[in-house]
């Protein structure tokens, strides 16, 4: 319909109307510049707060006395909570708003992280109390980084706008990912605690960000009760569940696919070769710098081509099960590395993908609960790499290489034959 009404124009006033739309677009994202940038702090800090303590993990095994799987563990409870709170936060963002719940959840997670530090410090015994700080951390991690999705489609009306600054927002997810080894090691070779004392100056940040530069737009709509609420979840679930539950499962995937190869890379750079502290962060940030730079490029290219997006995921995916199954035939350094660059890649293009069809394709109302339903299976995937990773390590490495090519495969058939765009997106 689109195409014949542009021909029922005048070319020159069709043309005229479309620069003007575009140039309207563009001056609304230049007015929203610094919300953005505010925004993107959030899952920046989130993935600080998380990914930071991947290079010290065997640090504090040796501090606290502790075994590799009771390590994973540091990572995996502050997912584990948030997965079950992830749903309820998205809920009451759609009903008492986004920033009534970003802006607490950031103070809760900042005093979680103060509570993990000070137990590392003053304690001999540490670990239970560290890793009920951590548990907090993933209380506010519930409510901060999930929340902001539904909050970039709120403030766009324009899909293209939408999908661009989700790319960012992703962009900064992962550019996270990549300063964690780095800054985490640099702090903890002060002090190997310190990590955490850090966390609660970021997450302070974010909080005045978000209070003076972030305005959430104005719903003129009623609360809808609960009870309609879920009727209209569930019928969403009705009308678009194959696809939904599709890019649920992939997103869990790729989390686990790339939390499991960090854990397997801190733990083999220093027991295998020898590479510790800030050398250690550097050569991690390899393939999380190609999964930065590649969701990057994705959210900019992918505008609100959902046929694209698909095939971007499902490319990507392929990438990263043949690079990993490559390591079948050397773990040699730089080898292994290079593999993995080619799975950070395979994983960045993605990761915007499905971002920007899990929120173009839901209605505003449900957006919160079903993008935060979406997140919950993220933390799934963060918290089940790493004790995964450490069990199989026992044994040899071609198993977790078996295991996490044949998930990433088994993700791509899934992207292949449920998300289809023409048809249901």
């Amino acid at each position: 319909m689109e195409h014949i009404e542009q021909l029922s124009q005048n070319p020159k006033a069709a043309k005229k109307k479309q620069s003007a739309a575009g140039q309207k677009r563009s001056n609304e994202v230049s007015n929203q510049k610094w919300a953005i940038i505010s925004l993107s702090s959030i899952p920046l800090v989130m993935t600080l707060g998380n990914s930071m303590l991947i290079p010290v993990l065997p640090s504090m095994e040796k501090e606290l006395s502790i075994s590799s799987f009771q390590s994973s563990m540091i990572i995996t409870v502050y997912s584990i909570v948030a997965i079950f709170l992830i749903p309820v936060a998205g809920y009451l963002s759609d009903h008492i708003g986004r920033k009534k719940v970003i802006i607490p959840s950031l103070i809760i997670a900042g005093i979680g992280g103060l509570i993990s530090g000070w137990a590392a410090w003053k304690l001999d015994d540490a670990y239970w109390l560290l890793l009920a700080g951590r548990a907090l951390q993933g209380v506010g991690a519930a409510g901060a980084a999930p929340i902001v999705m539904p909050l970039v489609g709120d403030m766009f009306k324009n899909d293209d706008d939408v999908s661009s600054c989700l790319g960012l927002i992703e962009t900064s997810n992962t550019f996270g990912k990549v300063l964690s080894p780095i800054l985490g090691a640099f702090l903890a070779g002060f002090i190997w605690f310190l990590p955490f004392f850090s966390f609660p100056v970021f997450c302070l940040i974010s909080v005045f960000l978000m209070i003076f530069l972030v305005k959430s737009p104005k719903s003129t709509e009623k609360k809808v009760p609960f009870k309609v609420f879920f009727a209209n979840v569930k019928k969403t679930f009705t009308e678009k569940g194959r696809w939904l539950y599709a890019i649920f499962f992939i997103g869990g995937i790729l989390m686990l696919v790339l939390f499991g190869i960090l854990f397997y890379l801190s733990e083999i750079f220093e027991k295998e070769y020898g590479i510790k502290d800030i050398k250690k962060g550097f050569f991690l940030a390899l393939p999380l710098g190609a999964l930065c730079f590649s969701s990057f490029v994705a959210g900019k290219i992918i505008k609100k081509n959902k046929v694209l997006m698909k095939w971007l995921t499902f490319g990507g995916i392929v990438a990263a099960a043949l690079s990993i199954a490559g390591l079948w035939l050397s773990i040699k350094l730089w080898y292994m590395i290079s593999m993995f660059v080619i799975s950070g890649i395979g994983i960045g293009l993605g990761l915007p993908c499905l971002d920007a069809l899990i929120t173009e394709g839901v209605e505003k109302k449900e957006r919160g609960t079903i993008t935060s339903i979406y997140n919950s299976m993220r933390f799934i995937g963060v918290a089940a790499g790493p004790p995964i990773i450490a069990v199989l390590m026992k044994y040899s490495n071609h198993w977790i290489f078996i295991l996490l090519s044949s998930l990433s495969i088994i993700g791509a058939i899934v992207a292949l034959i449920s998300i289809k765009p023409r048809k249901e997106a």
